[in-house]
């Protein structure tokens, strides 16, 4: 998705939230169907009849009545979805959700202007800073052209959730409170938090109603360097963010009940613009090894940065960047629009400053100091040594042999290539196929964000054999063109509201509320064993076609997670494994797939096609 900013706009950014059309709900007898297809890679023939009578009963019976009651939903709301599946897919969860749940990633920069470089931390952090920030004015004012797939517009709500938005533990359910506001809609926190060695820092990026120029930042990010240099560190209350949920919020409220000065840190914090992690870690990853400073952005110190913060950007000592958010609020795309726009600004100016060097008499950053007891501190001892514990192995690389142009040439969409490479990849591997979920987005509806696309189908299961024998033939490249045909289907149907997964979902969650027999569709084993009820062994999704990558934990234990980037000449993929899992390795998968992506275009180009 790449940005376009017009200097005199013709449309807003957000104008066209009100004329988007409701979510549909697809047809009962058509997700039926498809789920049914969907699960036939997973079973033996016993097995499918076993599961084909069950799908049959639930859409002759309880399916019918759950399946109006649905329709009765969809007529009071322009989205069904919404509310189920922020509370289903984050807010209700209990597990820890800043190393599960949290995306996160490197910045682009080192591949061109900012290579790996100490001693321009601050430098640089107040020239990303100054993008930012004008990203921020950009959807403050509506400047940024609403986004379209063609001609079709796209909705563009998950923006207004980038900046001062943040997610708030609660004892059985989490909240989410965003306090951004347009021009039009009235005054918007300006203010940013400054993590470093456990300690936060705030002051306003705003003055005398202008952002701060990067001199001026680089005063105020100086000025919270030299507080924390050879001083002990904070309490690290942060570390808390990390906790499972219910732990974290009995936590917060203590926090509170000990010093009513503490909730109003906690609020300046929630509803800063985003959060700065000044972090000592020096990542020294390369345009081709992006491992470091993934793994670093997704498994860091947890004391400078705050989990539950929609947007934590993390400027390291070696001087590059990287980036931790909750996902709740919004999904990727969102920061890889926003990601590629400071790169491209960067670029533009080989990533210096050429303007004002005058710096404004303006207040010093202010500590916000948490009063904390010896209770406190155990919390965050528990809490770090949770998270040191777990064990999340993170691979990152660029494939450099060749890109989307490459495959384009032989005509065949390159998400497509991936993914069914991914599949093959898996297979090698471990002998059998994955249960895979891709993101399919579903922005041409009102308030839309995602549905599932399943990779694995009968096509794929039955190319990935033919691939697998003695020699290629005619017939594994019509496998090939019959598994890609098939994919792209199901993705088009899924990002045109016809996918199947929600619409099951929100059957399930009518029974659930309901206090109905659960229906023996969400209780047969092929539905978990086939990825139902998010059991996916292969997370995946399509960062994009710009510079900007993100990763992302597994689904499953027994899985993986795998977010890619595709360049006209190079993919870049990363991978991620539970280490505490035998069966799984994420650097193996990453070779499997290097070895998958050369045979597809060897078949493709002696084919011709």
């Amino acid at each position: 998705m790449t940005n376009q900013v017009s200097e005199f706009p013709t449309e807003r950014t957000f104008q066209y939230q009100h004329s988007l059309p409701p979510l549909p709900v697809p047809s009962l007898e058509g997700s039926l169907a498809k789920y049914l297809d969907a699960v036939r890679p997973f079973a033996t023939e016993e097995e499918y009849q076993v599961t084909a009578a069950v799908v049959k009963r639930f859409g002759e019976g309880i399916g019918k009545d759950l399946h109006q009651k649905l329709l009765q939903r969809a007529r009071t709301r322009r989205n069904w979805l919404e509310e189920w599946w922020l509370n289903a897919a984050y807010l209700e969860l209990r597990y820890p959700s800043q190393l599960n749940v949290n995306f996160g990633g490197p910045a682009p920069y080192l591949e061109h202007c900012w290579p790996p470089t100490e001693g321009v931390q601050l430098q640089r952090n107040s020239i990303s800073m100054w993008h930012t920030l004008q990203y921020w004015d950009l959807l403050r004012t509506e400047r940024l052209d609403p986004h379209k797939a063609g001609n079709v517009v796209l909705d563009m709500d998950q923006f207004r959730m980038l900046f001062c938005t943040c997610k708030v533990p609660g004892v059985t359910k989490d909240t989410i409170i965003n306090y951004f506001k347009t021009e039009s809609e009235g005054p918007c926190p300006s203010h940013v938090v400054v993590m470093c060695k456990g300690r936060f820092f705030s002051f306003d990026a705003v003055c005398d109603g202008h952002i701060l120029n990067p001199p001026e930042l680089l005063r105020q990010l100086t000025h919270v360097k030299q507080c924390c240099e050879g001083e002990p560190a904070g309490e690290g209350v942060a570390a808390l963010t990390s906790e499972e949920r219910t732990r974290w919020a009995k936590a917060r409220e203590y926090l509170i009940g000990i010093d009513p000065a503490n909730k109003t840190i906690l609020e300046t914090i929630q509803s800063s613009l985003f959060v700065v992690s000044l972090d000592d870690a020096k990542p020294y990853a390369t345009a081709e090894n992006y491992t470091p400073v993934t793994r670093e952005a997704l498994t860091g110190d947890p004391t400078i940065r705050w989990g539950d913060k929609s947007y934590n950007s993390i400027s390291f000592a070696d001087g590059t960047f990287g980036s931790n958010c909750d996902h709740a609020p919004y999904d990727a795309m969102v920061l890889v629009t926003q990601g590629y726009y400071v790169d491209q600004q960067l670029k533009a100016t080989d990533g210096k400053w050429k303007g004002s060097e005058t710096v404004r008499p303006m207040p010093l950053p202010e500590e916000l100091v948490f009063t904390v007891d010896d209770r406190v501190r155990s919390d965050v001892a528990h809490a770090k040594q949770q998270y040191f514990e777990t064990d999340l192995q993170v691979v990152c690389y660029a494939f450099t042999s060749f890109g989307k142009a490459a495959i384009k040439q032989r005509k065949l969409h390159p998400d497509t290539f991936i993914q069914l490479a991914l599949q093959l990849a898996y297979y090698r591997q471990h002998g059998r196929l994955g249960s895979c979920y891709e993101t399919a987005m579903t922005r041409r509806f009102y308030h839309g964000r995602t549905e599932t696309m399943r990779p694995c189908t009968l096509e794929a299961q039955n190319w990935c054999h033919t691939m697998l024998l003695p020699a290629a033939s005619l017939h594994t490249l019509k496998a090939l063109l019959l598994a890609f045909n098939k994919h792209n289907k199901l993705m088009a149907e899924a990002q045109n509201g016809k996918g199947f997964d929600r619409h099951l979902l929100g059957l399930y969650l009518i029974a659930k509320e309901e206090g109905l027999p659960m229906p023996d569709l969400f209780t047969d084993p092929l539905y978990s064993k086939s990825g139902g009820g998010g059991n996916f062994t292969l997370s995946t999704s399509l960062v994009g076609y710009t510079t900007v990558l993100g990763a992302v934990a597994p689904m499953v234990h027994h899985g993986y997670g795998f977010f890619y980037r595709i360049g006209d000449d190079r993919i870049v993929a990363s991978c991620t494994a539970w280490k505490s899992s035998p069966e799984t390795d994420a650097e193996t998968l990453f070779q499997n797939l290097v070895t998958s992506l050369h045979e597809m275009l060897h078949l493709a180009t002696t084919a011709q096609l």
